[in-house]
C-alpha cells in the first residue's frame, strides 16, 4: 500500500495516559512505543520525543474531552488529525492500548484517515461561550417547570392561565404568595396588561392549599431564576463584546460599511476571500427568517465565517448532517434517515426553522407547508432547516443579505417544470410547440 506520510504517529488518549507509537521512514517495519501521562509537563515530553523521531503528523481518536489537552500542545508543532472513533476500529480480538495506537499510526501512514473539523482558536473560544450560554438557557427553562411543578402541588393552576409564569403580572403574584398573601383576589389584582381581562380566572386558578414548604420552595426557585438571568446577560455582553473585537483575516471594510456595501456577489464562491469580520457576518444571518442575534451568534460560532473549508452546499450540508443518508444494499435503498452530526449547529438550525416557518408569506414557509403535508412535520422542519444552512452557505460567501424567493417560488417552478414536460413529450410526437400566456378569468 502506498505511503503517505512516512514519519507519523498514532496517540491512543486516556485521561491518565497516552499511548503513541511513532513510524519513521528510516524503519519500515518496527515501531517505537511508549506510554506519558497527560500533565502538561508530561504532553511537552511527548511532544519533544516526537519531534526528535522527525514526526511530521499526528493521529488520535475524539474520545471525550480528553484529546483537547494533547490538541492543545501538540497542534503549534505537528500536522494534528482528531478522527471520529468510528472511522478507524480495529478487528475484533486485538484490543489494548499499544495495538490501538499502532493501528492508528498504520491507518495515517497510509492516507486512510479523515481528520475532523477543529476551528481555529478564536472561534473554539466563541464556541464555549455560546454553548454555556446555551446551557443556561436550559438550565432556566429546567427550574420554570420545577417551578410550574410546585405550583400544581399547591393546587395553584396560575400556568393555566398566564402564558409564561416569570412574567411581569405572574412574579409579583408568585412574590406576594412567597410573603404570605393567600387572599385570591387580593393576588389577582395584582395582574396587570392584558391579564386583568382574565382576572375571574385568575382568582379561580389562586385558591389553592400555600403551605410554608411551598413558599419555600417558590422563593428558591424564583431566586434561582434571578441567577441564571443575571448570568445569561453577563455572557450575552461577553459574547457581543467578542464579536465585536474579532477582526477579519484580510483587509476587511470598515467596521460600520452597511450591508449593500459589502463585497458583490460573484458566480464563483472559490474566487472569493472570506474579509468579514463576525460582526458583520451576525449581521447578514440576522436577515435570514426565523434567525435572530442569539441564533446568528450560534450558528456562526459552529460553523465560522469563513465558507471555504468547505467544497460546496452540499459538503457543508453532509458535514452538519442535514441531509439525507445514504443506506443501500443489493439495489434496494433503506432508511434515509440523517446521520449524528454537531449537535449544537443542528439544534440552532432546528430552532430557527420553528421560528421561519412561523413567518408567513415566505419561501421558507412555502416549503414546510408543502412538505409537512406529505411527510409530516418533523421532517418538514429539517428540510427548512437545511434550506436554511445552504442559505447561509450562499450569504457568507457572496457577502450578501438573504433574499427571500417568496411564498409563490415553488408553485412557479413547479408550473415552468410541467410545461416543459409537456412540450418535450409533444415535440417527441411530431408537433411544433409555441406557448403563449393568456389571461385567466377570475372565477
Amino acid at each position: 500500500m502506498e505511503v503517505t506520510y512516512p514519519n507519523c504517529a498514532g496517540l491512543d488518549v486516556h485521561k491518565k495516559t497516552v499511548v503513541a507509537c511513532c513510524l519513521t521512514a528510516e524503519d519500515n517495519k518496527d515501531h517505537e512505543t511508549r506510554t506519558f501521562g497527560t500533565m502538561s509537563q508530561d504532553l511537552l515530553a511527548l511532544s519533544d520525543w516526537l519531534s526528535s523521531k522527525g514526526i511530521t503528523h499526528v493521529a488520535m481518536e475524539s474520545t471525550g474531552e480528553f484529546w483537547k489537552p494533547v490538541y492543545n500542545l501538540l497542534e503549534a508543532s505537528f500536522t494534528v488529525l482528531v478522527v471520529n472513533a468510528q472511522h478507524i476500529k480495529n478487528v475484533p480480538g486485538r484490543k489494548t492500548d499499544v495495538k490501538d495506537a499502532e493501528w492508528i499510526a498504520q491507518l495515517l501512514r497510509h492516507g486512510l484517515l479523515r481528520g475532523s473539523f477543529i476551528p481555529p482558536l478564536p472561534q473554539r473560544d466563541l464556541r464555549d461561550l455560546t454553548r454555556q450560554r446555551t446551557n443556561l438557557v436550559r438550565e432556566k427553562a429546567a427550574v420554570v417547570n420545577r417551578l410550574q411543578k410546585v405550583l400544581e402541588w399547591a393546587n395553584l393552576k396560575l400556568a393555566s392561565v398566564v402564558t409564561d409564569v416569570t412574567g411581569v403580572s405572574a412574579r409579583k403574584i408568585l412574590a406576594a404568595i412567597v410573603e404570605g398573601q393567600q387572599d385570591a383576589q387580593v393576588l389577582a389584582d395584582l395582574a396587570r396588561g392584558c391579564l386583568r381581562r382574565k382576572q375571574q380566572q385568575l382568582e379561580q386558578a389562586l385558591r389553592g392549599r400555600v403551605r410554608e414548604h411551598h413558599r419555600f420552595l417558590i422563593a428558591n426557585h424564583l431566586t434561582h431564576i434571578d441567577f441564571l438571568d443575571e448570568q445569561i446577560a453577563v455572557f450575552d455582553a461577553k459574547i457581543t463584546e467578542y464579536i465585536q473585537a474579532s477582526t477579519p483575516p484580510t483587509d476587511p471594510p470598515a467596521s460600520s460599511t452597511p450591508l449593500s456595501e459589502l463585497s458583490p456577489s460573484t458566480d464563483n464562491p472559490s474566487a472569493i476571500t472570506s474579509n468579514l469580520s463576525w460582526e458583520q457576518a451576525v449581521a447578514l444571518l440576522d436577515t435570514i427568517p426565523g434567525v435572530g442575534r442569539q441564533t446568528a451568534e450560534l450558528l456562526l460560532a459552529e460553523i465560522g465565517a469563513d465558507m471555504s473549508r468547505f467544497k460546496s452546499a452540499a459538503h457543508l450540508a453532509k458535514w452538519a448532517r442535514l441531509c439525507p443518508g445514504n443506506y443501500e444494499s443489493a439495489g434496494k435503498r433503506y432508511s434515509g434517515r440523517t446521520g449524528q452530526g454537531n449537535n449544537w449547529l443542528r439544534t440552532g438550525l432546528v430552532q430557527a426553522a420553528n421560528a421561519a416557518v412561523r413567518c408567513k408569506k415566505t419561501y421558507l414557509s412555502a416549503v414546510y407547508r408543502r412538505l409537512a403535508a406529505r411527510r409530516g412535520r418533523n421532517k418538514a422542519i429539517v428540510a427548512v432547516a437545511h434550506r436554511i444552512l445552504i442559505a447561509i452557505y450562499h450569504i457568507l460567501t457572496k457577502h450578501q443579505p438573504f433574499q427571500d424567493l417568496g411564498v409563490s417560488y415553488l408553485d412557479e417552478r413547479r408550473q415552468q417544470h410541467l410545461l416543459q414536460r409537456m412540450s418535450h413529450r409533444i415535440q417527441q410526437l411530431g408537433y411544433q410547440v409555441n406557448l403563449q400566456p393568456i389571461p385567466i378569468p377570475e372565477p
